[in-house]
């Protein structure tokens, strides 16, 4: 189905030295004052070196420390700058490195250093590398290639400096591209630290129209680049040269792809046509991150697979779109009086719709209609937050740069949209008989509600329709239950109340049916006048889960887990959403734990521990070399309700065990997995609950 922001008109698919007394100069009269030659480069380092043996206050240097030049630089003038990498008792030094800063004649003048003291820290690991690269493969998203690692000092991460193993795997990432992922494993604890990849694809430079001057993620082709994310799953953006498509979606291979052999890409202004381009690319980045980051999806369809983006689509094109059949998108250049179409948000909102057709499908009519267009604008909103580009200051309006009106106003106003004059921002039984751009108002209305809150803020002044007080709970909860909702909760029909019953089961999994973001959605709801009629926050019409964050959908919010455990690796499946807990599967003797603590009233009448479990092992026959214990914590007392083994291999299936013998008290969920020396077994759990009825 084809996705636009608007209809018709409102289209948007949305010196000298002296010599005393003179005056005159120190050199003969009409002969250039002598420059002292430039130092080479292996001078410019053995002078950083007597300067750092000669200052070792001023780099943090200790006994321990060793510097290896690994970048020279001098200036026309001669000044050098001496780039220094540290090793400690011979390790590297992960964020230990020093910049010497020396005069032209080789005298020391200033240091650069991040370190804030010298180092003191035993070299002895208390885990081995073996189990440290065990750790980092089970977090490596892609298929494994090879694991290698090395003992290092972090003094990058956390306040003082650490033994770690750095490992690396490498294999092919979930994109497609090579990958060289990189953990940081504490040496002394077992812990996984920070993450990142060695391999990048070209960064260009690009000077958009909407969006400044931006980093590109581009791939290098012989003879220069091409406006292509090997990043982010091969997303491309081509240029539709003011034509449209052929038939009704732009087939494989249409338009042209946008190349350069500089990786500058635009000068600002509409005159170059990468211009727009730099915009439309880097919205794909941004819509991508957003997702991935926050949410754990990958790519639009949650395939690691990217999307197109067409730019000049069409002859003064007063508008955008997102194109399911094709995957891809279209940018106009606007109107008479208007601009191009290639704002952040835009690009949020239109590759959005992608992400509603592959999760709830919502119909583009009635409720549903609003609700698909209002779910593009509130993701719109959070990728211009989550990219936070000074050019597209982020705020609540949508399309608020191309000057849809010729008179600077936005599109759409989210804190009070009957703004324009044609949005609901109260719900009625009439709403769905709306066109989705202004039913959408309603959807709008209570994100904002649910996010900042009513009355005045720098952000707008939000009115309630029942004349309440609603506070926000921000941006990142406020999505997050947005987002669970809709993957998880809605369907083609949705209607407003029935999106009402999503959120508050959304906001339950997420934070617990007493949380105060779970109040707020109930609150937000009733102030654009939609009322309950399905599960609340206290359990009627549905039951309550007592446990908060079941689902992980959340990560480790609420939950107590070894390293690893709580995850979204492609590698494990959910039940459902994106996260799950995996528990063990690395073939060596290992114990994950995971736990929530939590309170089972004295008067629930048959309360019940619930979840679906996954095993898959590579043991045989009916012997229990692997296990996992569920588990009740009472005070100093372990009970374990049920065991689980290799042996009892299988897909999800849903496990109920009884909580009756622990009514009126506090005690601790916990799941124990026990691993022997040899074979893998992977306990994987998702939807936890604890119900009292």
């Amino acid at each position: 189905m084809n996705r636009t922001l608007l209809l018709g008109s409102l289209s948007l698919a949305v010196g000298g030295l002296l010599i005393a007394g003179t005056g005159a100069p120190a050199t003969a009269a009409g002969s250039p004052r002598p420059t002292p030659p430039k130092a080479s480069k292996s001078q410019a380092v053995k002078d950083a070196r007597a300067s750092i043996a000669a200052h070792p206050k001023s780099v943090r240097a200790g006994a321990g420390d060793t510097f290896t030049s690994s970048a020279v630089l001098v200036d026309k003038d001669g000044t050098r700058h001496v780039h220094m990498e540290r090793s400690y008792e011979g390790l590297p030094v992960l964020g230990g490195d020093v910049i010497v800063h020396s005069a032209p004649s080789g005298a020391f003048r200033e240091s650069t250093v991040t370190l804030k003291k010298p180092l003191s820290l035993s070299t002895a690991p208390a885990v081995s590398a073996t189990s440290a690269e065990a750790t980092a493969r089970k977090m490596f998203k892609g298929k494994h290639a090879k694991t290698s690692s090395k003992l290092v000092v972090d003094a990058v991460t956390g306040a003082t400096p650490k033994l770690a193993w750095q490992v690396t795997v490498d294999g092919i990432a979930p994109d497609q591209s090579p990958s060289h992922y990189n953990v940081l494993v504490d040496a002394l604890t077992g812990k996984a630290g920070q993450t990142w990849n060695d391999f990048h694809t070209a960064t260009g430079t690009g000077h958009g129209y909407q969006v400044g001057d931006v980093s590109l993620s581009t791939t290098a082709i012989s003879g220069g680049y091409q406006m292509k994310d090997g990043l982010r799953g091969n997303g491309e953006t081509r240029d539709a040269n003011n034509q449209t498509a052929p038939g009704d979606t732009p087939p494989a291979g249409w338009g042209s792809a946008f190349t350069d052999t500089d990786n500058v890409w635009g000068n600002g202004t509409t005159g170059d046509r990468a211009t727009v381009a730099a915009d439309a690319h880097y919205g794909i980045q941004a819509t991508w991150d957003y997702y991935k980051n926050v949410h754990g999806r990958s790519g639009i369809k949650n395939d690691g697979v990217g999307a197109r983006s067409f730019v000049h689509y069409g002859q003064n094109y007063a508008n955008a779109g997102w194109d399911d059949t094709s995957f891809s998108m279209i940018y106009g250049d606007g109107g008479v009086g208007q601009k191009p179409f290639t704002e952040i948000d835009v690009a949020g909102h239109e590759m959005s719709h992608g992400v509603t057709s592959a999760t709830a499908n919502l119909n583009y009519f009635g409720d549903a209609g609003g609700l698909n267009e209002s779910t593009s604008d509130i993701f719109g909103t959070l990728v211009e937050f989550n990219a936070n580009n000074s050019a597209d200051a982020p705020d609540y309006l949508i399309g608020e740069k191309i000057d849809i009106n010729g008179n600077g106003t936005p599109l759409r106003w989210m804190d009070d949209p009957s703004k324009d004059g044609a949005s609901d921002k109260c719900w009625s039984t009439a709403t769905a008989n709306k066109d989705p751009h202004y039913s959408s108002g309603v959807g709008n209305h209570f994100f904002y509600l649910l996010a900042v809150g009513s009355g005045s803020s720098s952000w707008g002044n939000s009115p309630t329709c029942n004349a309440s007080t609603v506070t926000g709970i921000g941006n990142d909860a406020a999505g997050k239950i947005w987002y669970r909702a809709l993957s998880t909760y809605m369907t083609s029909g949705t209607t407003y109340p029935q999106a009402r019953t999503a959120s508050v089961k959304a906001a339950i999994d997420l934070y617990g049916a007493t949380s105060t973001q779970c109040a707020a959605v109930e609150k937000a709801w009733s102030a654009v006048s939609v009322a309950a009629s399905g599960t609340t926050c206290g359990g009627t019409g549905g039951g309550s889960n007592l446990l908060s964050n079941p689902g992980f959908e959340s990560g480790a919010t609420a939950w107590t887990a070894s390293t690893g455990v709580i995850t979204n690796d492609v590698s494990g499946t959910p039940h459902s959403g994106s996260y799950y807990a995996w528990l063990d599967g690395y073939g060596t003797a290992h114990t994950d734990t995971l736990s929530q603590s939590v309170t089972i009233p004295s008067s629930a009448t048959a309360p019940k521990l619930s979840f679906y479990l996954d095993i898959s092992t590579e043991e045989s026959g009916t012997t229990a070399y692997d296990t996992l214990r569920a588990q009740v914590v009472s005070g100093s007392t372990t009970t374990t309700l049920a065991t689980y083994s290799n042996a009892n291999a299988g897909a999800y299936a849903l496990r109920t065990l009884d909580l009756s013998a622990f009514k009126g008290q506090t005690v601790t969920i916990k799941f124990t997995g026990t691993e022997d020396s040899s074979l893998a077994t992977s306990f994987l759990i998702d939807d936890t609950a604890v119900t009292t009825s």
